[in-house]
């Protein structure tokens, strides 16, 4: 089965009631119509493997008006074009930024646009090991038959290395040094060991459209930092926060909307309030206001991301308890969630700035969110 035939085939299983109930299908369910289109018009060549052109590939991400394809991934074009001629070298690609910045949802949409197929992911941590990397075994056939073809497990990099699909590893360092470790010979060499099984089930050699995007979180850097030769086996790319206001505040309207339509909300949420959960989410996130006044930041993430889950939160909390789209009020009370997290003194940074800097805007919003910053806890 080719590339395109497997992504077809995903696609219209998880298009069925299972993929209905999903809380967040994946990329390549969401925008299945999107992909068919690019696949139709698609007249570029494609590197092996793939199953799309680079230009298409691209168009996917950065959005296309003409084939009615809509811009996902709001940041520089030009890392798009790296990201894809480095997977197209069969390099790994490892993205990195701080938390919030669409490392995860940018990593998904390159290997659905590869693959047509972004489900293949290891998510890092602590726990990870090697067998939920690489390949585990049934025990039951594994006693009664021994080691064979039949009685292993796949995880995501045997599988694909074997089909010639991109992997995911997400958080790739916080996972321990020796673990890391793993993908070495499989990037390096491109072929995976299996010593258990004999003769030439004992190697898989890694086809064509393999690869791996990692992604790391720069608050993570030095706690079980990347082993040199790992390095060697990547391309670097640095995901930044977004720097324009308008760009952020359209990207976490309609995001939200989205999630709130997903969660039962017919409407959409207010525009005074989203302007005014933006302007306070920067502002804690560079420690600078819109008038040059120096403040204190938080140490908390102040992402793109944690605003829209805010939105969110602000617009199920109106709707639900008061039948309404939320207000700077339930903003307070909803931020404190995201303050208060690691610091304790967060929730204190963001009191000042409740009481010191928003007693000082026009508008109802703001006003209403100063009256309203007694709902911090503590």
């Amino acid at each position: 089965m080719s590339a395109g035939d497997r992504s077809a085939a995903g696609t219209g299983q998880a298009d069925g009631a299972t993929a209905r109930r999903a809380q967040r299908p994946p990329a390549e369910v969401r925008h299945a119509d999107e992909l068919a289109r690019l696949r139709t018009a698609d007249t570029g060549d494609r590197p092996p493997g793939w199953v799309l052109s680079l230009q298409a590939a691209r168009r996917f991400i950065v959005g296309d008006e003409k084939l009615g394809v809509r811009r996902k991934f709001v940041g520089d074009a030009s890392l798009i074009d790296r990201a894809l001629v480095t997977l197209a070298t069969g390099r790994g690609l490892m993205l990195v930024g701080e938390p919030g910045t669409a490392k995860s949802l940018l990593s998904e949409l390159l290997a659905a646009a590869v693959s047509g197929d972004s489900t293949l992911t290891i998510q890092g941590g602590a726990a990870t090991t090697e067998d939920q990397i690489k390949y585990s075994w049934n025990y039951a056939l594994l006693v009664a038959d021994g080691p064979s073809r039949k009685s292993l497990v796949p995880a995501p990099l045997l599988r694909g290395m074997a089909e010639g699909r991109v992997v995911r590893f997400e958080e790739i360092t916080r996972c321990p040094l020796e673990v890391q470790d793993c993908l070495l010979s499989p990037l390096a060499d491109r072929v995976l060991t299996l010593p258990e099984l004999p003769g030439d089930d004992a190697m898989v050699f890694a086809q064509e459209g393999f690869t791996v995007i990692a992604t790391a979180n720069t608050r993570d850097r030095g706690v079980n930092d990347m082993s040199s030769a790992l390095k060697r086996r990547f391309n670097f790319e640095t995901v930044f926060p977004i720097a324009d206001f308008d760009t952020e505040l359209a990207l976490v309207a309609a995001e939200a909307g989205e999630l709130l339509r997903r969660s039962g909300v017919s409407a959409q949420p207010r525009h005074d309030v989203l302007e005014v959960l933006v302007t306070t989410f920067r502002e804690l996130r560079t420690g600078q206001t819109s008038d040059g006044d120096v403040i204190e930041c938080l140490s908390a993430g102040m992402s793109t991301a944690e605003a829209v889950a805010v939105a969110h939160a602000v617009g199920l909390r109106g709707w639900f308890l008061r039948g309404e789209t939320g207000s700077a009020a339930d903003l307070v009370s909803c931020l404190a969630g995201t303050a208060a997290k690691d610091n304790p003194d967060d929730l204190a940074r963001l009191r000042r700035y409740l009481e010191q800097q928003i007693s000082r805007r026009h508008g109802g919003q703001w006003q209403e969110m100063h009256a309203a910053r007694h709902l911090l806890p503590g």
